[in-house]
């Protein structure tokens, strides 16, 4: 195992005049710092597993070097272990370019991080627990679902200060900022509608359904006119139309019965677009497969299948769209649909994570961001 007090070091040299950078991350030639040949591109996977909060001494986050296989670089510790009681369930990630920040949220608290050191900012215990969060294009404001409870919190992301509550009802749950940061999406396991909230309110302002059954994971589109939602008990998924908030479509797998899950209790629990719009890509838990649709056409069209190594329970992808990642750690080349790499952390053991994002490093800052959400981002 790699002697990880020094591989921290040397990662926090990042910092100082964005002249040294972490080992195995080549620093960038002063004519082209901050031009994308400077750019290093790495997958920050916030992965909690018994073995790693007690050998590491509490929650971490793992980044991985997307430009050379995959290739753990380092690992910084979020959360303390707490005496006597076991790791909390890590339940979102999001970063910022904007303001160089990681946020992780488990069950109970939400900690921000330098994106570069990795130095925690802040940490935070919320009433009524947190969930998967969502940040701002601008890095300002963070939407914080409680525990699957009435509302979520719209927070100061600057000082983790609560500034309103959105009251939805019951279930809240996932969280999308949309691209432009006029409206997010917030999805609860007790609705079949999906609730629409203006930022500059905090209030909710409208709604998409409802759709067959209590929405679980969900995606939009770049332009914000289409939400593509996961729903209980469909192995597949249901459109739905943003601007009228009527669902357009159900769409079910070919070929595939649903059976038995490990977790979530939803066949398909995943769902994502790639980068370019062109592709849909759907979690398939009992039968542990990926199942990719073509999204030029309405509704999308099934067209092609991929193994994993075991049940998917999550999906996102690389900003330029090269890489899927299923929760089940395997990197999947898009263009190919091959398996190129899987995560592993430093003894060798098979890393899965819902949480994921890729994080852009040029200079010693963080230049751009991706999401955990498997959102297009074609506008």
């Amino acid at each position: 195992m790699m002697n990880l007090s020094i591989h921290v070091w040397r990662w926090a040299a990042i910092a100082i005049g964005g002249v040294t950078l972490a080992a195995g991350i080549a620093a960038p030639e002063a004519q082209t710092s901050r031009s994308a040949a400077a750019a290093q591109h790495y997958l920050y996977v916030a992965s909690p597993g018994i073995r790693n909060y007690v050998e590491y001494g509490g929650l971490g986050v793992i980044v991985y070097d997307m430009a050379k296989g995959h290739t753990l670089v380092r690992r910084f510790a979020t959360f303390d272990v707490v005496a006597n009681q076991p790791p909390e369930n890590v339940k979102g990630i999001a970063a910022s370019a904007a303001t160089n920040r990681l946020y992780v949220s488990t069950i109970k608290r939400v900690g921000a991080f330098d994106l570069v050191t990795g130095a925690r900012i802040w940490i935070r215990e919320y009433a009524g627990g947190a969930d998967r969060l969502a940040i701002s294009p601008d890095g300002r404001t963070i939407y914080l679902p409680t525990l699957e409870g009435p509302h979520w919190k719209a927070i100061d992301a600057a000082t983790g200060d609560i500034i309103k509550e959105v009251v939805i009802g019951d279930g809240a749950h996932n969280t999308v900022y949309g691209g432009d940061g006029k409206r997010v999406y917030l999805a609860s396991l007790r609705s079949r509608s999906l609730a629409i909230a203006d930022p500059a309110t905090h209030t909710v302002v409208g709604s998409v359904g409802p759709f067959s059954n209590s929405i679980r994971p969900f995606t939009i589109n770049g332009k914000q006119t289409l939400c593509f939602v996961n729903v209980n008990d469909l192995l597949g998924f249901e459109v739905g139309d943003i601007t009228s908030g009527k669902m357009l479509h159900r769409v079910e797998v070919s070929g595939y019965e649903k059976g038995p899950v490990k977790r979530h209790a939803c066949p398909s629990h995943g769902v994502a677009l790639t980068p370019d719009e062109r592709e849909l890509w759907l979690a398939d838990g009992p039968n542990s497969k990926v199942h990719i649709f073509d999204a030029t056409v309405m509704p999308p069209k099934q067209v092609a299948t991929i193994g994993l190594r075991d049940q998917p329970g999550w999906i996102t992808f690389s900003l330029d769209g090269r890489y899927g990642y299923p929760s089940t750690g395997e990197v999947i080349d898009v263009k190919s649909r091959k398996i190129v790499a899987t995560l592993s952390d430093e003894s060798g053991a098979a890393v899965q994570s819902e949480k994921v994002v890729e994080v852009v490093l040029a200079a010693g800052k963080a230049v751009d961001t991706g999401d955990q959400f498997g959102v297009g981002r074609v506008r």
